[in-house]
């Protein structure tokens, strides 16, 4: 009988959640597999390029994107497909209500005021980091804005300081399901790719409670981060600076920067 039970329910390895096979909805499923099909990489899907992104069948597909067309999430030249603004009343929803935007914020301004650099709070979902708060930027001089730091875009975890803090802090056999369900990826020639010296790279920055990662996402850009800790000293969020490698060196942000972001954190700590 337990046996039975367990064969109905459905678990999602992104978040660990369970759900009984009669309470899911097959085709909200698929159909936030369309729409998680875009991304910054492909602006613009057809559905043969849809129906490969999301394993479905071309017709499929086609309903599917026809069918989220006719409710304003997406527009079409006739060819292509392309996401519309009101896709942005859910980023809109979750940076409204959330706690954690809301409190970081004024912080996060308060440093690039002191420092004149970008910094953002970041946290995890499956394969990225999500920049879910950003430091307000028109008084730096630190003009870096490299590739994928704008509010809200998504960035692959093991090749960024922030998504590494994020990865250091799961348990052991969460990093090895990781792993396994999101294959090291190498973006630069600096990029880990095995998986044994990145999950021993991920226990030294658990320990040291820091990361300082370089040119691993983009050429020229590197980046520090430190956790930030909730009130149950588990790991909420990641908080981390964004530099140019011709600007500042990996010295510079230890000694000078590292200290702000810890001190952040540790502000943020005592109100989330």
């Amino acid at each position: 009988m337990l046996e039975k039970l367990e064969a109905k329910l459905l678990s999602n390895p992104d978040n660990n959640r369970q759900i009984r096979h009669e309470d899911f909805i097959a085709g909200m499923g698929k159909g936030m597999s369309i729409l998680e099909s875009f991304g910054t990489d492909r602006h613009r899907l057809n559905i043969s390029m849809a129906a490969e992104r999301t394993g479905m069948t071309r017709a499929a597909a086609r309903r599917h994107l026809l069918s989220l067309e006719y409710l304003g999430y997406l527009e079409s030249d006739g060819h292509y497909f392309y996401l519309t603004p009101k896709v942005l009343k859910f980023s809109g929803a979750y940076l409204g209500g959330a706690m954690l935007p809301k409190i970081s914020q004024p912080l996060l301004n308060l440093l690039t005021k002191q420092s004149a650099h970008i910094f953002s709070v970041m946290i995890l979902d499956g394969y990225e980091a999500i920049t879910v708060a950003r430091s307000a930027a028109h008084q730096q001089t630190d003009r870096v804005n490299p590739y994928g730091l704008h509010l809200g875009n998504r960035l692959p975890a093991h090749a960024t300081s922030a998504g590494k803090v994020l990865l250091a802090h799961l348990e052991d056999e969460q990093q090895l399901a990781w792993l396994k369900q999101y294959p090291l990826k190498v973006l630069t020639k600096y990029t880990h790719r095995d998986d044994m010296p990145f999950l021993a790279l991920l226990q030294q920055i658990k320990q040291q409670d820091w990361c300082y990662s370089s040119e691993e996402h983009e050429l020229g850009i590197h980046a520090l981060a430190v956790p930030i800790y909730g009130q149950n000293a588990k790991v909420v969020a990641a908080l981390n600076v964004v530099s140019t490698t011709s600007s500042t060196t990996e010295e510079y942000l230890i000694k000078n920067i590292l200290p702000l972001l810890q001190e952040t954190a540790r502000e943020l700590r005592n109100i989330i």
